[in-house]
C-alpha cells in the first residue's frame, strides 16, 4: 500500500513534532492502526487510517510553523477530532490566535469548546462560562479582557471572586485588604501577569486600570466602561449573583465563570451560578457556554480524572 509521508524542514521541527525520544510519535502509533516509520527528516504512515494520521501531523506542522509550541495534550485533542470526523476543523481551530502575550506566547483556543466560548463572549454583554477545572474558563476570560483593554474598547479591567472560606466580611483576617484577599485572587493575578507581563501589570494596578477585589466590595457600585470578570461564581449565593449582575454599567462586558461540581457553599444553600444559568438562559444579550471534560487542556490525566468523577456522580 502506498505510504503517506510528512517531510520536516529541519531537525528542530522534527523534534518538536515527534517529541523527545519520539514520545509524540508514539501517541500516533497508539492512536492509529497504521504503521509509523521515522527516518529522521520525515515520517511515513503506512496502512489503515494513514491519511488520517498524516492529516493530523500536517496540521501540527502548520501550527509549529506559526510559532506555536506543540504539546502532547494538543496532539491527543487533534487526533480525537480526526477520529470523530471533525478533522476539517483542525486548521481553523489551530490558526485562530487571539492574542500574543508579552513574552511572545500565542494564545488561541485549544478546543472547539473554547473557540465557541470566546465567540459567546464576543457576541454578548454578559457571558456565563461553566465547566470543570482545566478548561481555560478564567484564563480565556482574562485574555479577552486584555484584548478589550488594548483596543481601548474599555478603560479598565475589574476582577472579583467570592472568598467563601474566609467569610464575606473578611474582617477577622489579619492584614490589610490586599493581604486578606490575595490567596483567593492569586489565579487572576497569575493569568494577568502571564498575559501582560509583570511590569505592565504592576503599572496598571498602580493606576487602578486593573482592579482586583472580593465580591463583597462590588455592592452599591455601577461598573461602567469596564471588562468585569467574576471567577469561582459557583460559590456565590443567589442574592450575591443578582447583586453582581445588576452592577453592569454602560459600555461594559461581564464574564462569569464557575464549576458547578465544586460548590463550597454551606449545605442546603443553592449556588447563584446554578440559578442564574436557569433564570437568564433566554435573555437577549446574555450567553451561556458549557465546557466539558473534552475541553480540559491541562495534563491528560486531569481529563481522565474529570471524566471519572462525572461518570461516578452520574451513576449516583
Amino acid at each position: 500500500m502506498e505510504d503517506t509521508t510528512i517531510v520536516f524542514a529541519n531537525k528542530d521541527e522534527a523534534k518538536a513534532l515527534l517529541g523527545t525520544n519520539d514520545e509524540i510519535l508514539s501517541i500516533f502509533s497508539n492512536s492509529f492502526p497504521c504503521k509509523t516509520i521515522s527516518r529522521g527528516d520525515s515520517v511515513s504512515f503506512v496502512g489503515a487510517n494513514d491519511k488520517d494520521a498524516a492529516n493530523v501531523l500536517t496540521e501540527l506542522q502548520y501550527l509549529y510553523r506559526q510559532g506555536i509550541k506543540i504539546t502532547k495534550e494538543e496532539v491527543r485533542y487533534a487526533i480525537s477530532l480526526q477520529k470523530n470526523g471533525e478533522g476539517d476543523k483542525l486548521h481553523s481551530l489551530f490558526s485562530d490566535t487571539v492574542l500574543v502575550t508579552a513574552k511572545g506566547k500565542h494564545i488561541r483556543p485549544k478546543t472547539l469548546g473554547q473557540r465557541d466560548y470566546l465567540e459567546v463572549i464576543r457576541k454578548n454583554d454578559v457571558t456565563f462560562g461553566v465547566g470543570p477545572a482545566g478548561t481555560g474558563k478564567t484564563y480565556l476570560a482574562v485574555v479577552m479582557a486584555a484584548i478589550y483593554l488594548r483596543k481601548k474598547i474599555v478603560s479598565r479591567i475589574i476582577l472579583t471572586r467570592p472568598a467563601v472560606e474566609a467569610g464575606e466580611s473578611l474582617g477577622f483576617l489579619p492584614g490589610d485588604l490586599q493581604e486578606k484577599v490575595d490567596p483567593y485572587l492569586r489565579p487572576l493575578y497569575d493569568a494577568l501577569q502571564d498575559i501582560l507581563g509583570a511590569d505592565l501589570y504592576q503599572k496598571f494596578i498602580a493606576r487602578n486600570i486593573i482592579e482586583i477585589a472580593p465580591l463583597a466590595y462590588m455592592r452599591g457600585r455601577t461598573l461602567e466602561d469596564a471588562f468585569i470578570i467574576l471567577d469561582e461564581a459557583q460559590n456565590t449565593t443567589a442574592k450575591q449573583m443578582k447583586m453582581f449582575l445588576t452592577r453592569l454599567g454602560q459600555n461594559s462586558k461581564m464574564v462569569i465563570t464557575g464549576d458547578l461540581s465544586q460548590v463550597d457553599l454551606p449545605r442546603g444553600q443553592t449556588s447563584g451560578l446554578y440559578d442564574a444559568t436557569k433564570i437568564l438562559k433566554d435573555i437577549k444579550g446574555i450567553g451561556i457556554s458549557y465546557l466539558t471534560a473534552k475541553d480540559v487542556v491541562r495534563h491528560d490525566i486531569v481529563t481522565r480524572i474529570v471524566e471519572a468523577y462525572e461518570k461516578y456522580e452520574g451513576n449516583k
